[in-house]
């Protein structure tokens, strides 16, 4: 379902700038990983695996944010839990010591997530 009334709300807007700001970095974090597996020696199926995961993470954080962009409702729920799976990281960040890194993981996807959320979002995505 599409909803084009109404401008685009602040939230709904940061949510989706911040979607593309993840995007970008997973994005740049793809390219090194597939660098490291063109110049590595010796490659195993799980580092491929990784960067594929990489990549397709990037990609999909990229359409969310267009989907959403366009309002299209169905995009929010894949947005949501891949804003969630942020918790599990960064928690074990904190565990092995990158708490500097895993807070603010964890922050930006609660962060995002609320935004998603949030009664301005839900409205100009046709929820209400």
């Amino acid at each position: 379902m599409t909803i084009d009334s109404a401008p685009i709300p602040v939230t709904l807007r940061w949510a989706v700038r911040l979607l593309w700001a993840e995007a970008v970095a997973v994005g740049l974090i793809a390219v090194w990983l597939v660098w490291a597996d063109l110049t590595a020696t010796t490659t195993d199926l799980a580092s491929a695996l990784v960067t594929a995961f990489a990549v397709g993470a990037a990609v999909a954080l990229w359409a969310l944010g267009r989907a959403l962009l366009r309002r299209q409702a169905g995009a929010r729920a894949p947005a949501i839990v891949l804003q969630l799976m942020l918790l599990p990281i960064g928690w074990f960040m904190i565990q092995g010591g990158l708490g500097w890194l895993g807070v603010p993981l964890m922050a930006l996807g609660l962060g995002v997530g609320w935004l998603l959320v949030s009664p301005p979002t839900t409205k100009a995505l046709g929820f209400e």
